[in-house]
């Protein structure tokens, strides 16, 4: 715990004037030297604080020092009997690396969100530009496709389907223009300090020591600048954040070459060179400090910040015009009552920054003025920032914690248990044998020879087998009758045994003090456990110094909010501000408007950390889970792995698979209109195709109709042809058969006469021949023909017969 230590700081409740004095810097860098240093006391808090940071980062190292382990084994510091190797087992190295070199692969990205007014005007008429886009979709679409006109506001290509989209577009998607030249800005800043270097070296630090720093600042020369802070060289006022955002001072002490000084500080005289080069030292107490402090030509010097408030007074005086004007005044201006002249007096008070340079030992203040270009929020004018960002994630009532610090004696005790195997190994001996030699004498091979000692031991050796008598030459019984016996030295083996016990336990407990397991660094892992039980083991190592992760990320996120304020700085006064807009220009042509305009805005500054490992596995699973359900395509898992934010990426997920639901519904809905259409299609076509068959038949019908009817027609024709030629031919043959008929009869007239002039004759003849024949007897006479003059009833002429 720091000694608690009064220190008589001067009042803050004085004038401007005297706050600016030089006489009042003095008090301030003196009781600064006294609350830190060792001024009149035994106690040096600083020299205390230095030490202790020295130890730390020599066990980070293993390079601790080795007399209290020399100590703990001399005899009266005596050594001469122990032949050991003293080097220190670099444990605590591998536990440091495994934390810093995993924290620092850990990738992120700098935001900037604008706060201000007008940025806050813009995203707000985009949000409402969009929502009622999405609100008149059908109308701008139907606007869009008859008349060809876009009557957007917003003019996005895809509109948000949802209040619940359109709030993850404007986290993840939407950027104004000047948010990303600020990120630019900042990002080059990065680049041109070579923060990734700085970033390490304070991750070592919090691993550590406990604690990190980080400084900017800004000069014409070289613009803004951001150095890293070595922890053992700072002095601050009491603080109980682990932030020290409730400091009032804070400073680091450097050791500056004199010709550095000189250059900084031209106005030094010859006797203040000679004075700051004889008593310019501070002796921190440890070797290395003793070396630089034989050199006359380095000096160390406190660099330091103090934070008090001045009071900005004016004169508001009324015009002949009835307005108003504010003369700036000192704090020291107070109107009498008895004032002539309408005028008033107002005034406020601003925190503000004085900038100290004092030279240890000699104690000789080189500088106090007011600090030029004070880190000031835009949203908050009145309150200032320190150029040192520091941050002790375990720290309580003035002392640090760190994760070395933890294991430095389960450190010792292993080294301590390492001596004593080796002393252990040193005194081993390995086993050997006993050889009787009398036993060996009363051996007779039976061939008049006796067992040599060596023939014995080759035998032994070789064979495993030994020759014995169990009587002597005399009949006594041998006490040497096994005259070879293995001699047993395993006595050593417990004790090595018991150590390496006792060196694993002290192992593990430095596992279980840090949290950093097995499964972390890979170094033992159990060959049953899953897999899933080991990433779960390494998650909960990574959880265990999350802390330092945290803290890291507060002093980047901090020092980019410093580096915004300070780009405004560069902007507005700095003559860089040509070849620093350039040089972020060339990147993006379009955003040289923008920088411009850039010190006019005001910007909140976040990080976004990407997931590690175990966080990207758990959102993986969900994608192929998702995947396998076919609730997003590929293309939505390519835009949800590349979101940092594990959050805004499962919520881009749900929304992703929401959508595509959908859209399967809508596309299962269209399947079914488009097949009820198929069928309706179907179904008419079916219809027209019966209505056309019966069409085609009906007119079939008509055309054989109509052929029958010409065909009857025609052969009506044909018949009416023929029957009039029959007619015609009737007509002739009644005609013939009526001049036939009339020449018939006159014909059958005539031949009437004829016949019966002929039967008359006949009659006259038959008269005469039957008179002959009954004259003469003779048989009857047949008058008749003999048939060839008979027509036949088959041929008729009915059908000719006129109807």
């Amino acid at each position: 715990m720091a000694e608690s230590v009064y220190v008589n700081f001067p009042k803050q409740n004085v004038s401007d004037d005297e706050k600016n004095s030089i006489e009042y810097g003095e008090k301030i860098g003196k009781a600064i030297s006294a609350e830190w240093f060792h001024g009149d006391r035994s106690y040096d808090r600083h020299q205390a604080s230095h030490n202790t940071f020295h130890r730390l980062r020599l066990y980070a190292r293993g390079e601790q020092s080795i007399q209290k382990y020399k100590d703990e084994l001399s005899i009266n510091g005596d050594l001469s009997y122990l032949n050991l190797d003293w080097t220190p087992v670099p444990i605590i190295p591998k536990f440091v690396d495994i934390v810093v070199n995993g924290i620092a692969e850990r990738t992120y990205d700098i935001k900037a969100f604008s706060i201000d007014a007008s940025g806050s005007e813009k995203r707000n008429e985009f949000i409402e530009s969009v929502a009622g886009d999405m609100k008149m979709k059908n109308f701008d679409s139907t606007m869009n496709k008859e008349l060809g006109m876009d009557t957007r506001e917003s003019q996005m290509e895809n509109l948000p389907a949802s209040n619940e989209e359109l709030d993850l577009y404007m986290q993840l998607q939407y950027k104004q223009a000047i948010e990303v030249a600020e990120e630019q800005a900042i990002n080059a800043l990065f680049e041109g300090n070579n923060y990734e270097l700085i970033k390490k070296r304070f991750f070592y630090d919090l691993t550590v020591l406990g604690i990190g720093c980080v400084k900017t600042s800004f000069n014409t020369s070289e613009g803004v600048v951001v150095d890293y802070v070595d922890p053992a060289n700072l002095v601050y006022s009491k603080s109980e954040s682990p932030y020290f955002e409730d400091i009032y001072y804070v400073g680091e002490v450097k050791s500056i070459p004199i010709n550095e000084l000189v250059r900084e500080f031209p106005n030094l005289t010859n006797e203040d060179i000679e004075e700051i080069s004889q008593k310019g030292h501070y002796n921190r107490g440890d070797n290395r400090n003793r070396r630089q402090t034989n050199d006359r030509n380095i000096v160390q010097v406190l660099y330091f910040n103090y934070k008090t408030y001045n009071n900005e007074v004016y004169k508001i005086k009324t015009t002949g015009t009835g307005g108003e004007r504010a003369i700036p005044k000192t704090d020291r201006f107070n109107p009498p009552s008895d004032k002539t002249g309408d005028f008033t007096r107002e005034s406020k008070k601003i925190e503000v920054l004085y900038d100290g340079v004092m030279v240890m030992g000699c104690e000789k203040l080189l500088r106090w003025d007011l600090a030029k270009n004070m880190i000031r929020s835009k949203s908050d004018f009145n309150k200032v920032k320190m150029n040192y960002s520091i941050v002790a994630p375990r720290v309580y009532n003035g002392k640090i914690e760190s994760l070395v610090s933890r294991i430095t004696g389960f450190a010792d005790m292993i080294q301590l248990t390492h001596l004593k195997l080796q002393q252990v190994m040193s005194k081993m001996v390995p086993d050997g044998v006993y050889l009787d030699a009398d036993g060996l004498a009363e051996i007779d091979l039976g061939n008049g020879t006796n067992y040599s000692p060596q023939e014995a031991l080759n035998m032994f050796f070789q064979t495993g087998s030994v020759i014995g008598r169990s009587f002597t030459s005399e009949g006594d019984m041998n006490p040497g009758k096994v005259p070879i016996q293995e001699i047993n030295s395993s006595g050593k083996g417990a004790k090595l045994q018991s150590l390496i016990q006792t060196y694993n336990y002290y192992l593990q407990m430095i596992r279980d003090v840090t949290g950093l397991n097995e499964a972390r660094d890979g170094s033992m892992p159990d060959k049953n456990a899953l897999v899933g039980v080991q990433k779960l083991a390494a998650a909960n190592s990574n959880t265990a110094t999350r802390h330092i992760l945290q803290s890291g990320l507060l002093l980047t996120a901090e020092t980019a909010e410093k580096l915004s304020l300070r780009i405004s700085d560069i902007i507005e006064y700095s003559p860089t501000k040509k070849a620093f807009i350039e040089a972020i220009g060339h990147k993006n042509v379009a955003k040289l408007e923008e920088l411009s305009e850039l010190h006019l805005h005001d910007f909140g500054i976040f990080i976004e950390l990407s997931p590690d490992e175990e966080e990207k596995q758990l959102l993986e699973n969900n994608i192929q889970m998702s995947l396998q359900q076919k609730g997003i395509d590929l293309e939505d898992a390519i835009d949800i792995r590349n979101v940092k934010n594990l959050k805004l990426a499962n919520q881009l997920l749900k929304i992703r698979r929401k959508k595509k639901a959908e859209k399967e519904q809508q596309q299962q809905m269209q399947n079914i209109q488009a097949q009820s259409q198929s069928n309706a299609q179907a179904a008419q076509a079916a219809a027209q195709t019966e209505m056309q068959k019966q069409q085609a038949i009906t007119q079939s019908k008509i055309q054989l109709a109509q052929a029958e009817a010409e065909l009857n027609a025609q052969k009506m024709q044909m018949e009416i042809a023929a029957k009039k030629e029959l007619m015609m031919m009737e007509f002739q043959f009644n005609m013939q058969l009526k001049g036939a008929e009339v020449q018939g009869l006159k014909t059958r007239e005539q031949e009437k006469e004829d016949r019966k002039d002929k039967r008359t004759k006949i009659q006259a003849s038959q008269q005469s021949e039957m008179i002959e024949q009954r004259k003469s007897g003779k048989p009857p006479k047949n008058f008749e023909s003999s048939g060839n003059d008979t027509i036949s009833g088959d041929f008729s002429l009915e059908s000719f017969t006129p109807r």
